[in-house]
Parts: structure tokens; sequence; C-alpha cells
């Protein structure tokens, strides 16, 4: 296996993985996000021996008024989850975002995914809640960067 590498790709490029990562068991198989075109989002890919294994959306949004980017769409390909690509693509966002200037990047994690993301320096912000999307619980989680 070749040392992964993290690209920029188009929002079309993560559709399939949206698909058959986040959307395999909810209810909606929405995988477009109407802030997929937003200024400043990026969309970044992990690619290994040329396939893309994983995706993530960077969007600057603030957070109840702080400023800050959202990562949306936060997805590795099953058979690869647990192996540490996903982590090198979270912690290579968090970085471009910091060198960007964003003080902080935030998510609404799925509650399955949460040891992931406070692995990578998250912490959990208020209580937990249901996602009206995927009907699966979730709470919000904030990164620091600068």
């Amino acid at each position: 296996m070749s040392a992964p590498e993290v690209v920029e790709i188009s929002a079309a490029d993560t559709h399939p993985l949206r698909l058959s990562v986040l959307r395999f068991d909810t209810p909606t198989k929405e995988v477009v996000f109407p802030e997929d075109t937003w200024p400043g989002c990026v969309h970044l890919g992990l690619r290994v021996d040329g396939e893309l294994v994983a995706t993530s959306s960077w969007v600057p949004r603030p957070l109840d008024g702080r400023p800050g980017v959202q990562v949306r769409g936060m997805a590795t390909a099953r058979h690869l989850q647990g192996t540490g690509l996903g982590g090198v693509l979270l912690d290579t966002g968090c970085q471009r975002m910091a060198d960007a200037g964003h003080p902080m990047v935030w998510a609404r994690a799925r509650d399955a995914a949460l040891a992931f993301y406070l692995r990578h320096g998250f912490t959990v912000e208020g209580d937990g809640f249901i996602d009206e999307a995927t009907q699966l619980p979730h709470h919000l989680i904030v990164r620091t960067l600068v």
C-alpha cells in the first residue's frame, strides 16, 4: 500500500462514500449538502494507491457566534475504518484550517463516532440529540485550533 495522500476533490467526488458510509443505514439517501457550494467550502479526500478511500467537507461557518469551520460528511470506506486513515484526513484538514487562520473546527458527530473524534482532540459540547436526517444520536463536538 502506498502512502496516503490528502487531496482537494469536488463535492461530487464525495458522493459515493457519503452514500455507502453515511447513508447506508439511514432513512435518507441524500448525499448533496446545501453547503457543498458555499464560498470557502473545501472538500478533501484521502487517496491510497490511487483510490479515494475517505472524504470530508470543510464549511466556514460560525458556531454560536464563534468563528470556525464545520466539518461535514466525514466518511472512510467501511472496510478501512479503524486503520488510522480517517484520522490522517481529519488531522490534515484541521491543520489546513488552522493554517488558514480558523480558530476552531466543529461538527455534529454521530455518537457511534464520538470515540474517534475524542482521540483527535475534539470535546463534546452540550447534550445529545437525534439528527433529523439520519434519525441517529449525535453530539456537538469542537476542536480548538489556534
